[in-house]
């Protein structure tokens, strides 16, 4: 049967198609969809148990080697803010849990090929502030690529801080690609 996406067979499409993403939206939960947290295509969601985050984010996304981490905040594993009003202390917890979502994810901090640093009410003194909090998490000597932007304000009242990255881990050997013509 010919289809042109008019009449009953766009209604079918439209249909699948929804059906699917309600699916895939209802399997994302804490571990991520399906089975060690993986989804379509090799997509990993990591949401480690012990690290609190904000509302509707996933902590980090692995697809292929690439992983993508969401802005990481400076509140504990129980959720509450980590020094009110300080940034330096807000810093060190958000590299922190950066570091600790790389770790699950399968890299580390020198992994890390982009960065982007949010920070409230920016003033030009805090570049430093930030810089000797990350000095433990980054190498000095070619760090990620990155940004660091002054923002009005962050999700949650006393943030001061949200870091996010992406990385592509070292030493990993990609996965081989089969090749047709043989």
């Amino acid at each position: 049967m010919r289809c042109s996406l008019q009449g009953p067979c766009a209604a079918l499409l439209s249909a699948l198609t929804l059906a699917c993403m309600a699916g895939a939206a209802g399997q994302r939960g804490a571990g991520g969809m399906g089975p060690g947290g993986f989804g379509p295509e090799g997509t990993r969601y990591i949401n480690p148990g012990t690290l609190a985050a904000l509302d509707g984010f996933t902590h980090a996304v692995k697809i292929g080697l690439t992983i993508y981490v969401s802005g990481e905040v400076p509140l504990d594993s129980t959720g509450h803010l980590v020094g009110p009003g300080d940034l330096r202390a807000q810093a060190r917890q958000a590299f922190a849990n950066l570091a600790f979502v790389l770790q699950i994810a399968g890299a580390a901090p020198a992994d890390v090929s982009k960065l982007d640093i949010y920070v409230v009410n920016l003033h030009p003194g805090d570049f430093a502030v930030i810089k000797e909090a990350g000095a433990d998490f980054f190498p000095q000597r070619n760090p990620p690529a990155g940004i660091v932007l002054g923002v009005q304000s962050l999700p949650r009242e006393g943030m001061l801080i949200a870091i996010d990255a992406i990385a592509n881990p070292r030493g990993l050997i990609p996965p081989r690609v089969r090749d047709e013509r043989r």
